[in-house]
């Protein structure tokens, strides 16, 4: 029979009931150092007294009122994103798949309003990954999530990632936009190429296009500033947020330029729960550790340091590991053909190290942004000998 949880996920049989920094416990007292991070979410660790504290005060005084009146949490969640980001205006939802398609009705509204009703469609890259809904499947463009779906929503053109040959010509009179992600994560943890994002905002100026960045995972200081777009010195005109923004806590974003957000007037655009005043207490409280002094700057300085550590892994093990790439804390194993990304994430989760699967066969290392040096060389060490294991399980099964 059907479990009653309906059986959607393919889960790993572990269970956790407690987390502190980046460590979680199972019910039967085993450890693990969490490099995942529940996919690149739990940004500040799990328990941060900070975060705990503000939900627990703000879940004892009202969790949720809808958006029928104001919010003051989200207000101020608000003024403090667009002061430190390039952002006008921002508007809070659920998730990340919710803000990619708060961002797209948004391009094609402005479009519209501005005397262009024809331009609807998005340029998006292959190797994408922009959520699950029906339009975004589209958006993502792989063929496995779209299988059984039906027809795809219209309006999405894919294009190979980082061929700017290949953008321009894909652009035509029915373009609205072009969405990338600075750091493709489900799609093989690829980064764009820094002057690649400077000749996508090139573009968009010449032919009066926007550009859209989905900034879900490589947001909220995993790159080691606040925003990955500003390691290229530009500004898109719309992007998405999610996973770290709320700490763990269910909380999405979109933000605009002005010239963008004005069109998003009421009744084209909402949600019951986005930015609910227990949500903003958690965004805030988020915002308060990533934007204290020094905290990014610790974020950059520890992710140098796990890099050339898992580089040295790559040097040790070149029978399983091919190279390493990514950026910031959003790094990923490119493995070799005769390994499996799935096998050696059970085998680093055999030695206590939980990793995340990303696609072209590469093994994801995204931790808690708090995570210290010495927790940086564990994780390392640990992943030494998860490749003995499946370099060891390769030989025996020869």
């Amino acid at each position: 029979m059907i479990p009653a949880l309906m059986p959607n996920y393919n889960r790993a049989d572990l269970a956790f009931e407690r987390g502190e920094g980046a460590r979680l416990w199972t019910a039967d007292g085993r450890r693990f150092l969490d490099f995942g991070a529940g996919i690149a979410t739990s940004s500040i660790g799990h328990g941060h007294p900070h975060l705990v504290k503000a939900i627990a005060e703000q879940a004892a005084r009202v969790m949720h009122v809808s958006n029928l009146y104001r919010v003051p949490q989200a207000e101020e969640l608000a003024r403090r994103h667009v002061e430190a980001s390039f952002a006008d205006s921002v508007l809070f939802c659920n998730s990340g798949a919710e803000a990619n398609e708060g961002m797209i009705k948004a391009v094609r509204k402005y479009h519209a309003e501005n005397g262009h009703p024809e331009r609807f469609r998005t340029i998006c890259f292959e190797g994408a990954f922009h959520g699950r809904t029906l339009a975004m499947i589209s958006a993502t463009g792989n063929a496995k999530y779209l299988a059984g779906f039906g027809p795809p929503v219209q309006g999405f053109d894919h294009v190979p990632f980082g061929n700017m040959n290949a953008v321009r010509d894909a652009i035509g009179k029915e373009t609205a936009a072009i969405l990338i992600e600075p750091v493709q994560g489900e799609g093989g943890v690829r980064p764009a190429s820094l002057q690649f994002l400077r000749d996508l905002r090139a573009a968009c100026d010449e032919f009066g296009i926007l550009l859209a960045l989905d900034e879900v995972q490589t947001g909220m200081g995993r790159s080691g500033k606040l925003w990955a777009h500003q390691w290229a010195g530009i500004e898109p005109d719309v992007m998405s947020s999610a996973k770290g923004i709320g700490g763990g806590f269910p909380l999405g974003a979109v933000f605009a330029k002005e010239h963008v957000a004005k069109h998003l007037k009421p009744g084209t655009h909402g949600h019951t729960y986005g930015g609910n005043p227990l949500a903003c207490a958690a965004g805030n409280a988020v915002l308060d550790v990533v934007l204290a002094p020094g905290f990014l700057d610790g974020v950059d300085r520890v992710a140098r340091h796990l890099w050339h550590g898992l580089e040295g892994l790559a040097r040790r093990h070149p029978e399983v590991i091919e190279g390493v790439q990514g950026a910031g804390l959003l790094l990923g194993l490119k493995l070799r053909e005769a390994v499996s990304n799935t096998a050696l994430q059970d085998a680093a989760a055999a030695e206590g190290l939980l990793t995340v699967a990303a696609g072209m066969n590469v093994l994801r290392v995204a931790p808690p942004l708090i995570i210290t040096d010495a927790e940086a060389d564990e994780a390392v060490a640990l992943l030494d000998r998860a490749c003995l294991r499946v370099s060891t399980s390769r030989v025996a099964a020869q």
